[in-house]
């Protein structure tokens, strides 16, 4: 398990450098964009304090924090819908995480039964976008009521 990231001493070190030194945000947290290794298509987003960061690292797992739920969980853990990790990568300033996986299971990452959480997209008409909604996606991968019961759903109003 590592014990700690290293410290950011120089902004040079940071944006430069070969050490891992990770800026979480005044939450303790630092996003993460997750990434199907094979097609590119990006499957999720979500936040990771420094235990989640630090577990992913070691078990090669995806890890979150969840906000509505206060805790950290590991992808796949309740519905099987694992992501082994492949690579990590961090952006310039080191505050943004990229994780491109693999999918165990189902092949699919969102709760709502779809492979990725951005399964629409915004509308256009006359060139500019609308607040409506278009569907990318159009079948489900898996029924989430066999998959997750009556496990509380993560999306809060």
């Amino acid at each position: 398990m590592i014990e700690t990231f290293n410290k950011r001493i120089s902004v040079h070190e940071v944006e430069e450098g070969n050490h891992l030194q990770p800026k979480f945000d005044n939450n303790g947290l630092i996003p993460v964009i997750t990434v199907d290794k094979t097609s590119n298509e990006v499957l999720m987003h979500g936040y990771m304090n420094i235990k989640a960061f630090e577990l992913s690292i070691e078990t090669k797992e995806a890890h979150y924090w969840s906000r509505s739920r206060k805790a950290i969980w590991r992808k796949g853990e309740t519905s099987g819908l694992k992501q082994k990790i492949k690579e990590i990568k961090i952006d310039d300033d080191q505050d943004c995480v990229i994780f491109k996986v693999e999918l165990d299971g189902l092949k699919a990452s969102c709760h709502v039964g779809y492979k990725s959480c951005f399964y629409r997209k915004l509308l256009t008409k006359n060139n500019n976008f609308t607040h409506e909604l278009e569907f990318t996606e159009k079948e489900k991968v898996f029924d989430p009521v066999k998959v997750y019961g009556n496990t509380p759903n993560p999306t809060k109003l």
